[in-house]
């Protein structure tokens, strides 16, 4: 981490943490954000889903909300970015106070309820995206719509055209009953309908399920049975978590969703659980505490084809990115691999 990033990030924390993001999102807007050069290796290179990624290490959704900065974060060194999530029609979101910051934990809990300008504003901006990076859109359901299962498919119609990847996003803990959806019999007919949706772009696009990771085995098994049934391209795994276990912070007892540190474990189990339940035939994608290079790889080999971080971020800054893509060139050395790929799930079983 350079002397300037450092400063940076000790001037954001002076400010609440949702005032802070907002600065963040400002300054890659302005171009003010120092970036360092992407890692370019053939290590690294690796495709998901049919998607030709340049390196395994992706952007998760809620950082850019509403795809204002994909100038920026396209110089980041990311594999790939994802942003929303998009909800048909604007919304605000829950009441402020919303993010907080877990500093002793390097954790973050936020309750932002899906805050985003809508599927249409957020759509104008992804069709002027810069060039050259893979980039999908994290989708969501209004609060108050009447069928939220119908939104996703909506979103998808309204932004399919402009995007690389969608992600069917019913695992948020902060709308209510939202996680309901995730239900063999409420998932497959959702699913459908965003299939159906799929179906009437220009051209078809992969689309993903991002998963919760407070589920039961039993629960993981019937999701996986249904992604499989309607030929998803690919797992999130996962989202943010209710526990609360072994926090120190202040702001600890928060309402809303964890992520950070505290997440790796439970989030790389749930993981490695999906990778032996599905045996290979369903790409994932691991999230939940990545801020190393050894996370990353340890996600990696416990079943996930890539990452994604967010919350890090926060603590560690852009030069992250960089600094785990170099480290995974490093321990794939040491360990005899020749690139990314040939590491997929090669520990899986120290995991369940």
């Amino acid at each position: 981490m350079s002397i300037l990033e450092s400063a940076g990030l000790a001037l954001l924390r002076r400010f609440d943490p949702e005032t802070a993001h907002g600065l963040a999102i400002k300054a890659l807007q302005s171009g003010l954000t120092p970036m360092p050069r992407p890692v370019v290796s053939t290590k690294l290179k690796t495709q998901v889903a049919g998607l030709d990624l340049p390196n395994p290490v992706g952007l998760a959704a809620g950082f850019d909300k509403n795809a204002t900065a994909l100038r920026g974060l396209s110089r980041a060194g990311f594999g790939f970015v994802e942003t929303g999530a998009a909800t048909p029609r604007p919304q605000q979101g829950n009441p402020r106070p919303r993010l907080f910051r877990l500093t002793q934990d390097r954790a973050v809990i936020n309750r932002f309820g899906f805050n985003n300008e809508g599927a249409q504003a957020i759509a104008a901006r992804l069709a002027r995206r810069p060039a050259g990076m893979v980039l999908g859109l994290n989708l969501g359901a209004n609060k108050d719509s009447i069928d939220r299962a119908g939104d996703f498919a909506e979103v998808l119609r309204m932004t399919g055209a402009h995007i690389d990847f969608a992600t069917v996003n019913v695992s948020s803990p902060n709308t209510e009953r939202l996680r309901d959806l995730q239900g063999a019999d409420a998932l497959a007919a959702l699913l459908a309908g965003v299939m159906d949706a799929r179906a009437e772009l220009p051209r078809p696009i992969p689309v993903f399920l991002k998963i919760a990771p407070d589920l039961s085995q039993a629960e993981l098994a019937e999701i996986a049975q249904v992604a499989l049934a309607a030929n998803l391209d690919a797992i999130i795994a996962t989202n943010t978590t209710l526990s609360r276990d072994g926090l120190t912070s202040a702001d600890a007892q928060q309402a809303g969703g964890l992520s950070g540190a505290p997440l790796f474990e439970k989030s790389t189990r749930v993981l490695a659980q999906l990778s032996h339940i599905t045996d290979g035939k369903l790409p994932l994608i691991g999230v939940g505490g990545v801020s190393s290079a050894e996370q990353a790889y340890a996600k990696i080999r416990a079943g996930a084809s890539a990452v994604q971080l967010y919350s890090a971020l926060v603590y560690e800054g852009l030069s992250l990115v960089s600094r785990i893509n170099h480290g995974l060139i490093a321990l794939l050395e040491r360990d005899g691999f020749a690139n990314v790929a040939e590491a997929v799930g090669t520990d899986r079983e120290k995991w369940l």
